[in-house]
């Protein structure tokens, strides 16, 4: 039998927060219990195929490989991850970055795409609380760190902004093609809110003449909305987000909201019709129990993957992995079912 699900709407200050409530567990999310080493902040996962490794990208520390981006890895299905590295080193640090963009540390957001058999690595680099920033990418032909080939590459500067010229924040890029294999780039944090860019293959860089388009704000004066994610599926383009506060430890506040477009540009809706222009947004994932503010997340081959801060261990932060559900008419579940009957 197929499981039907009912939303129920609150309406607060003209906007509508949706919680998902399955009548049975064939709608909810699957949660993975996982271990090893799992500190990370801002996963971009990538879920091999039958057999592969996955991969989790993250925010870099500046104590460890100069900031760069952290890897892990995992040989068992996500069960259990160990770190293997960074994205790069003192050797092979882009280093026109610290030019750009005074007093980086270290390097947040990844992003991971594979294009025609490229992997491009996405980053960001900014200092906190500024919207000078810039997004930069480097490619490698391949993930596994243990094959002859890998290496990762700079290819530069994506895209930047400056705040005497722009009013949002060239931070957390996420990469989506649309139905005509054109890539995309969504970014964006506070400021002027979330925006979508052309980009072009096989460069993986601005294409020729492109201008940023705003997809999605808070329509406040905070704007506190961050670090999107795209996602291509049954004919829909579904934006993941983050809102409201991150990286306080047990006092964040963050929580991950979806809508949904026909175009790669928007509208974006939530299933109750309003646009994530204007403070839209279904929330699917937010502070529960001893998970606090879930959030920075990432997307592969129908896993979520997001930070949060750990109650049972003083608030550190640590990975979350999740198979969505998707109702009936394409909304996405994140919450498992002892999650949403508790």
């Amino acid at each position: 039998m197929t499981a039907t699900v009912v939303a129920l709407g609150v309406a607060i200050a003209g906007t509508t927060i949706a919680l998902w409530a399955p009548w049975d567990s064939t709608d909810a999310a699957t949660r993975l219990e996982i271990s090893g080493d799992i500190a990370t902040h801002d996963p971009a996962l990538v879920v091999g195929e039958e057999g592969e490794d996955w991969y989790v990208y993250s925010t870099g520390d500046v104590r460890v490989g100069l900031g760069a981006p952290q890897i892990r890895r995992s040989t068992d299905e996500g069960a259990t991850w160990e770190m293997v590295g960074t994205a790069w080193d003192a050797q092979t640090r882009p280093e026109w970055v610290y030019e750009e963009v005074t007093g980086v540390e270290n390097f947040w957001a990844p992003e991971l795409y594979e294009h025609d058999g490229t992997w491009y690595l996405y980053y960001s680099a900014s200092t906190f609380g500024s919207n000078k920033s810039v997004i930069g990418l480097m490619t490698s032909p391949t993930l596994d760190i243990d094959d002859p080939d890998y290496g990762w590459t700079d290819q530069g500067r994506v895209w930047g902004s400056d705040p005497s010229e722009t009013n949002y924040n060239a931070i957390d890029p996420g990469i989506v093609e649309d139905e005509n294999g054109t890539p995309w780039m969504a970014f964006g944090s506070f400021w002027g809110g979330i925006q979508m860019i052309e980009l072009e293959w096989p460069s993986g860089l601005a294409a020729d003449g492109a201008e940023p388009v705003t997809i999605a704000t808070r329509n406040n004066a905070t704007n506190a909305i961050e670090a999107p994610y795209v996602v291509a599926r049954d004919g829909y383009y579904y934006l993941f987000v983050s809102r409201d506060k991150c990286c306080s430890g047990l006092d964040s506040t963050y929580s991950v909201a979806v809508g949904r477009a026909e175009n790669v540009t928007g509208p974006y809706l939530d299933s109750w019709g309003n646009n994530m222009m204007y403070n839209g947004g279904d929330e699917i994932l937010s502070t529960r129990g001893d998970m606090v503010g879930p959030g920075g997340q990432s997307y592969s081959n129908g896993y979520l993957a997001t930070h949060f801060y750990d109650g049972t261990n003083g608030g550190a932060h640590r990975l979350d992995i999740r198979e969505l559900a998707w109702t009936e008419d394409g909304w996405p579940i994140a919450w498992t079912e002892a999650e949403l009957t508790h």
